[in-house]
Parts: structure tokens; sequence; C-alpha cells
């Protein structure tokens, strides 16, 4: 959208005057750098006007430079895909305000980086496995300062992914008044909060966590989400040995704060670093602690709990569930082809269903058993 290159400041300089000030309410009228005063000047006379967007042809070369890095290589499909959404609903605005006369973006001919939303199943953890990282987050400690140390503090939190499917930032959010747990055994998790990670240049309250309602859901909705024993077992001991912040929450950094994102990643990286074999820990397998979501995910189809029932739980829709995770689905296909056997008296020779069809997937019954 820019008219001319002459004069063009580099573009690490425009990237930051239009991240760090112009498309930021908070910070726009604050003092700024000298480069990016200047930049901002350039950019305020050498950008085309929004009305161009009514043309195709610059449609076309937007979405061109969407498609690729600030390095030049093509960038993720997810990544482009995102960007594509913010730039749809910016046009939208557009013809809201009456600057461009219809949005055509949907019009324009081009073929959008594929992007792949099943799971790779090759991060899924198994029961073994979780448990061994469990403990070496719980093993974490500073040299000299052993209460110091995040890692004890964090059990519970990637206890609550592993087990009840909590999304990073809704896990962050938790608190005791969401807790439903008896002394053992099965209790319930009632999410009403999450809070993502924005930065704090980009919130409201200057946080770095945007604290606001559960995804796709309107504000004070709950979400009931089954908690298993052991990870009861594991929020009466967080309970006991930490207690909570001011306002209830379970997980806090050690000065009482909202969890950082780096400490998260930190923690996990050592427990991975000690529980996996060195194979193991070069791999995809659990890299993220939002692996965790997933083996939980993995682990209720793998039980067999229908589609529908799981979407509720893990806050989503039947399509995105079968879509995130349609290689776990596709792994269960024998095992529903023989329970469907079973259903007609069949016996495994008459259905042919103890093998499955060729192009069943693995055989697997434990997700991640093979790592």
């Amino acid at each position: 959208m820019l008219a001319t290159d002459r004069g063009r400041p580099a573009d690490r300089v425009l990237r930051r005057a239009m991240t760090g000030w112009a498309f930021n309410p908070r910070r726009r009228a604050t003092a700024k750098p000298a480069d990016v005063e200047r930049a901002l000047k350039w950019l305020a006379s050498n950008t085309e006007p929004v009305s161009r967007l009514d043309d195709p042809a610059r449609l076309r070369l937007v979405l061109d430079q969407l498609a690729v890095k600030m390095d030049g290589k093509p960038a993720a499909a997810k990544t482009f895909s995102r960007k594509r959404a913010v730039i749809y609903n910016a046009v939208e605005y557009g013809v809201e305000q009456g600057l461009v006369a219809e949005n055509r973006l949907a019009k324009v001919k081009w073929t959008a980086p594929k992007q792949v939303r099943a799971i790779d199943t090759r991060v899924v953890i198994n029961p073994r496995q979780a448990s061994e990282l469990l403990a070496g987050v719980e093993a974490q400690q500073m040299p000299g300062q052993p209460r110091r140390s995040s890692g004890p503090r964090l059990v519970a939190f990637f206890a609550a992914m592993y087990y009840s499917a909590l999304r990073p930032e809704e896990a962050a959010m938790l608190s005791k008044q969401d807790l439903d747990l008896p002394e053992v055994g099965w209790g319930k998790l009632l999410l009403s909060q999450t809070a993502p990670i924005a930065g704090g240049a980009w919130t409201d309250s200057g946080q770095r966590r945007d604290r606001r309602q559960l995804k796709q859901r309107g504000v004070g909705e709950v979400r009931s989400v089954p908690c298993p024993p052991p990870l009861t077992a594991l929020l009466h001991q967080h309970l006991e040995k930490f207690g909570t912040a001011a306002d209830g929450r379970l997980f806090r950094n050690l000065t009482g704060g909202d969890l950082a994102e780096s400490t998260i990643a930190r923690v996990w990286d050592r427990a991975r670093k000690a529980a996996l074999s060195a194979d193991e820990y070069v791999s995809v397998l659990a890299r993220r602690p939002y692996d965790l979501r997933h083996a939980c995910v993995s682990t209720w189809l793998a039980a067999g709990v229908p589609s529908t029932q799981i979407a509720e739980w893990a806050g989503h829709s039947v399509a995105v569930l079968h879509q995130v995770y349609a290689k776990v689905i596709a792994g269960q296909e024998s095992t529903a082809l023989a329970r469907i056997g079973e259903a007609l008296g069949l016996d495994s020779e008459d259905s042919g269903a103890a093998n499955g069809p060729q192009n069943a997937g693995d055989s697997r019954t434990e997700p991640g058993s093979s790592g």
C-alpha cells in the first residue's frame, strides 16, 4: 500500500513505527524516537488511500506481501491465515466507514498456502511419559534456593492441561472458586476466564495477560470439565503447599503476579530434558506445553468418549475436533469396526475387524505409546 519507495525508511524501522505506535492506540500520542517520528511522517505522505482496496489487482499485491516474511521467505500457512483475517476485517471496516465500496478480498483468485490443522500425532505423550514429565517439573530447584524455584509451583498447572485439556491461558486463570473437588476421586473444574498473553503495550490494563471470557463464549459463561483423581490430588497438594494469590488464582509467579510465558517455557524445557531420552528431547514429542492438551483430547478419543462430549469439554466445535484430531480418529478405526461387528453379533473372523482395513492407520490404542 505504499505509493513510492523514494526516501523509504528501512523495513525494520517502518515495522517498529507501525506496530509500536501507529497501530497502538495506547502509545500513539506518546513520545517517539527520532527515527520512528520520521518514519511515521514518511508513511503519512506516501501511503495509498484506503479506496485503492476497491481494486482487485491491489488486493492481490497485498495478499502477495502477506505470504512472505520480512526476509522474503514464505510465511507459514497459519501466519498467512491469521494476517489475512486481519486484512479482511480492516477492509470490512473500510466499507462500513464509506472508504471502500465493497470488500472484494474473497473474489481475488489467489491460492493461499495450505494450512495443516490436524495435529502431528508424534507430539502426543502416553500416561507413563506424562508422569515422568510432571516429576521432572516437581524436581526442579534453584541452586541454594529450593523454595524459589517455579517448577514445583507449576506441577498442577501442567497437570491441568494433561488431565483436563485446559489451554495454557485457561490454566493461568484457574482459581480456587473454580474447583469443585472431593477429597479424593473425580471432581470438576468450572472455567469462566482466560488470560492470553498479548503484551503490556496492547492491553487496557497494561499487563502482559489480557483477561477476558472463555474463547468463543460470552462473558460469565462457564465450561465444566472433568477433573480425574490424579489431578484432584495434585490440586489439593498445590493448595496446601502454595495457597492462592490475593484474587484466588492458583498459579502465579514468585512475587504473586501473572505467570510469564518465558517461565512456563523454561520450566517445561527443563522437565523434557530431565524426563525424556536424548532422541525424544530433540523430537517433537510434547515440545510445547500445549501438546499436553492434545494428549488429553487424544486420550478421551481413545477411550471412546463421544465427539460431542469431548468438544464440549475441550471448548470448541465438533467440526474443529474432527479437523484437528483427524489422524487420531483415523487411528481408532479398527477398534470402531470391531465394536460394530460385536453389535451385529459377528465374531472377529466373520467381520475381519480384528486387523481392520489396510488404510486404518497405526494400531496404537494408547496415545504416544510408540514414543
